[in-house]
């Protein structure tokens, strides 16, 4: 883990501290002190005397257990949250995180987490080859919520809608239309907001809308360095809203940037998000077919379920950071995130099978350069200091996954194609 920085923002057990914003002033010198943190109650924990700490510390080993509420309908999630709301909001726990460094080696400090294309994918071997998936998406006696008479008709839904113009950001818009942002820049906004949905318990949906919404309005419009973290608390506060149960408020995104941004900023933001995505804001994302994919594949159950998921997830949140993955389709992602996932629980077997290459509709060599690229990321070749996912995926709940590696080279047998 990185060496802790004075330029980075601190979480200690009685009061948070953050350092000003680089991007919103180039010139601050990020070797300075922390400033002294405002006498505000959001930046103090156990002002309220004993009690209160005993809560935040409970809270945290509730986290490093791994302890996680039931799965709730959607009817009954509703009503809990109906009468919960207003303590819900007083419980958050919520931190500032408002540096962006600019600089190619420069990096969050990581604390230690014990709480809970043109506007299409560039033409590749993975999508202009691909055959229509099997409509055996769900085995007879799978979970009802998967809506096994209708799994084929959703997929073909879904495998539309991920090839549709007004729902892919551009291949290579960092070089095209951007002029301040870069794609180092980007990683960091991505791994910060990481940090933003653990500490605020987001589903992982939000997360993967919000860096698909990021994507997308930076492919139509030019933007200052200086707002790029708006940006991107700006389009999680749309992405929680359209997945959340009980999203953040405006005032919680202000907060989690030190109040670096005014409510009224983030509130213009988020309008020119919606008029740039002109509201389409439905769109697949990796984990929508993540998840499709591991459920329908468990049929020999060689692979641990909650291991193979959870290194799943880990991968596919690798991708996120990569912009080189922006060009690609969230389906063709997906399938690679399941094939390195496969390959690192058991590197002696070939982690295609005939029914993945059914489910997925692709072959393991049409997936080649999108797994060599996920593998690079597992194995961190390109030497990234950006730790949050590997710190998340460190954790108990999510079996450690992100300690464990895959081998360094994949065998080439593993590509070639499976007989009929």
């Amino acid at each position: 883990m990185a060496a802790t920085s004075p330029s980075h923002s601190h979480l200690h057990a009685g009061y948070l501290t953050a350092t000003p914003n680089p991007l919103s002033n180039p010139s601050s010198n990020s070797g300075s002190d922390p400033p002294t943190p405002p006498a505000s109650p959001r930046h103090t924990i156990g002002v309220g005397g004993a009690a209160a700490g005993h809560r935040y510390q409970r809270q945290m080993a509730d986290k490093e257990n791994g302890t996680a509420a039931p799965r709730l309908t959607r009817a009954s999630a509703k009503r809990a949250a109906a009468v919960t709301a207003v303590a819900v909001a007083a419980k958050r726990k919520r931190v500032a995180l408002s540096e962006l460094p600019t600089l190619s080696n420069a990096v969050f400090k990581q604390k230690p987490r014990t709480k809970k294309a043109s506007h299409v994918a560039e033409p590749n071997k993975a999508t202009s080859t691909r055959r229509a998936p099997s409509p055996d998406l769900v085995d007879e006696e799978g979970d009802p919520q998967l809506c096994a008479p209708y799994a084929s008709d959703i997929n073909s839904y879904l495998r539309s809608m991920e090839m549709e113009t007004k729902r892919r950001p551009a291949a290579h818009y960092i070089e095209t239309v951007q002029v301040d942002v870069t794609a180092n820049m980007r990683a960091i906004l991505v791994d910060w907001l990481i940090e933003v949905a653990e500490e605020y318990t987001l589903v992982s949906d939000t997360l993967y809308l919000t860096v698909s919404y990021i994507d997308r309005f930076l492919s139509a419009k030019a933007l200052n360095r200086q707002k790029l973290q708006l940006l991107g608390v700006s389009a999680m506060l749309i992405a929680s809203k359209y997945e959340e149960i009980s999203p953040p408020n405006v005032e919680d995104f202000c907060y989690i940037t030190d109040n670096t941004y005014m409510k009224k900023e983030v509130v213009n933001m988020e309008s020119d998000i919606l008029n740039v995505l002109k509201f389409e804001l439905g769109n697949p994302t990796t984990k929508t077919f993540l998840r499709m994919f591991i459920k329908s594949t468990q049929e020999d159950n060689k692979y641990p379920s909650l291991s193979l998921e959870s290194m799943g997830s880990y991968l596919a949140e690798l991708s996120l950071l990569e912009y080189g993955c922006v060009r690609l389709l969230p389906s063709v992602v997906a399938a690679s995130a399941v094939f390195v996932a496969r390959l690192t629980l058991d590197p002696d077997t070939n982690p295609w099978s005939k029914k993945l290459q059914a489910v997925t509709g692709y072959r393991a060599s049409e997936l080649k350069d999108c797994i060599t690229l996920i593998h690079d990321l597992q194995l961190n070749r390109k030497g990234t200091s950006l730790m949050a996912i590997r710190d998340k995926y460190k954790q108990d709940r999510f079996k450690g996954v992100s300690t464990l590696l895959p081998p360094v080279e994949i065998p080439a047998s593993y590509f070639e194609d499976l007989k009929e």
